[in-house]
């Protein structure tokens, strides 16, 4: 047996994958600085010259999911015509949720809408009118784009993996433009590029969790708030996650998820209820009301007439970190996703998971907004946006447990993230295979706290923001042709098969 038929590798993927990421450590241990001014000046120039670029892109990304759902060849199944989905509704939402946002929701919850109220891009900051522009433009940042990119590339895996029998691979969706080159070098580069991508955006997520779990174990324990100790704490969470690994995806990832679901709602819950309740459902219409009236207008709002900082620093960073994390959550939910239709998919994926979303930003950011607007204020004054959910928390009941258990739901989302990340880089890896070696993954793992360790040691927050623009750039690329090339596929099977049977 051949070293490549046991380790179940493509080593013109694996290789070269693994050689960018030890570049990547090598300038990150022994140039430290030098890589920090360099991580400033890309993201100077990818902000100042193709911001246009990720704006337009993302925009239409959405568009496409919209058509396809409207239009007939959302009754295709993505798998054969008999098949049927292998998990249950509440199951797959709840791998969606987690392997979805996960981390960066809890980190952002409190924090964005804090920062978007103390300075709004274009207004005067505080006051009611800030709080609810605050909460409009984090609704736009955490909405419906973000999920029609990881439908992109989800549906178009899941259809050419399951429906036509193609490896389960990001080149397989180029299949009906390309035939049987991409087996070759240029499928090749395709993976190569989705790998990258997945490795820096589940890094930087990895990177928002530790940052956050150490200002919390600084509010109940007093431990200190230092790059030592966040690189030590992904050490840690790093070994948790292997063990998911070697569990698998039925009794890691989905045990995993299932519970951190029911701590998340725990938690939400709480917050709710304690809250100000009425104020809070109030919110959740007002500011879905206020994100779907301005949804056209933000989608291509790029601060043309002013300097384009705020921009870069929000807007273009999340449709950055979205767009690198793609590869990553598209092949997962596709794995998932088998048997399902393609409208059930669309619907699933873009409605469900925005709904949870929103609700969770109204109850904590709002939350915090209600004290800061209404009552004695407080978390602004924290200024660090890793302490702003445990601040906002500790002005509630019970705010040790809170914080305890807010601290749990930021392991797990680690944890999970990890695992199902590690999980697509080796499928990639291998060629497609859906069940690669676990020992594969571990190695995955691995590297992917080490790549978030460095990015902290590098620049901290402006690294792990640097890294998500920069990384998300080249795979847009990739996301576009991919539209065309999944268009060009449905319209080809339409016309192929007998009216009868078109839909599955």
């Amino acid at each position: 047996m051949s070293w490549r038929h046991q380790f179940r590798l493509n080593p013109w993927i694996f290789f070269p994958s693994v050689g960018v990421i030890l570049v990547f450590l090598f300038f990150g241990i022994f140039l430290t600085e030098l890589t920090g001014r360099v991580f400033e000046a890309v993201q100077g120039g990818i902000v100042t010259r193709l911001g246009w670029f990720y704006m337009a892109a993302v925009a239409f990304f959405l568009f496409f999911v919209v058509a396809l759902l409207l239009s007939p060849y959302s009754r295709v199944r993505l798998g054969p015509d008999d098949s049927r989905p292998e998990y249950s509704y509440a199951s797959w939402l709840a791998m969606l949720f987690s392997a979805g946002m996960g981390i960066g929701l809890v980190f952002f919850s409190v924090a964005e809408p804090i920062f978007h109220y103390l300075a709004p891009p274009g207004m005067e900051g505080e006051g009611a009118a800030a709080a609810r522009e605050a909460m409009r433009i984090t609704f736009f940042h955490w909405g419906v784009h973000a999920w029609a990119i990881y439908i992109v590339v989800g549906m178009s895996l899941a259809y050419f993996s399951f429906r036509k029998g193609l490896p389960l691979s990001i080149r397989s969706a180029f299949h009906p433009l390309l035939g049987d080159r991409i087996h070759g070098p240029i499928g090749n580069t395709i993976d190569v590029l989705a790998i990258f991508g997945t490795m820096f955006g589940v890094a930087t997520s990895l990177g928002l969790g530790v940052l956050q779990v150490n200002a919390g174990l600084n509010y109940l324990f007093e431990l200190e708030v230092s790059t030592r100790v966040q690189v030590l704490l992904i050490a840690g969470i790093t070994a948790v996650a292997t063990v998911s690994v070697v569990l698998g995806l039925d009794r890691g990832i989905r045990r995993l998820s299932n519970f951190n679901m029911i701590v998340a709602l725990v938690l939400i819950l709480f917050v709710f209820a304690v809250g100000p309740s009425t104020f809070l459902l109030n919110a959740w219409v007002e500011n879905t009301g206020l994100y779907l009236q301005s949804l056209v207008a933000s989608s291509f709002w790029i601060d043309a007439y002013g300097d384009g900082e705020w921009h870069g620093d929000w807007t273009l960073f999340y449709w950055g970190w979205w767009i690198a994390w793609s590869p990553f959550v598209g092949m997962f939910i596709a794995r998932i996703s088998r048997g399902r239709t393609m409208r059930e998919f669309i619907v699933g994926v873009l409605l469900v998971p925005t709904a949870l979303t929103t609700f969770w930003l109204t109850v904590f950011g709002n939350t915090a907004l209600h004290r800061e607007v209404f009552g004695e204020g407080g978390i602004a004054a924290s200024g660090r946006e890793e302490e702003m959910l445990f601040a906002m928390l500790q002005g509630l009941p019970l705010s040790a447990v809170t914080s305890i258990l807010a601290m749990v739901v930021i392991v797990n989302f680690f944890v999970t993230s990890s695992d199902s990340g590690s999980l697509v880089i080796d499928m990639l890896a291998s060629g497609g295979n859906p069940d690669p070696p676990k020992a594969q993954r571990v190695f995955w793992a691995l590297s992917e706290g080490a790549v978030a360790a460095v990015l902290l040691l590098t620049g901290g927050l402006m690294a792990l923001r640097t890294a998500a623009i920069t990384t998300g750039l080249p795979f847009t690329l990739v996301l576009l042709v991919m539209c065309w090339s999944l268009f060009t596929a449905l319209r080809r099977e339409r016309r192929e098969r007998p009216a009868a049977h078109r839909g599955g």
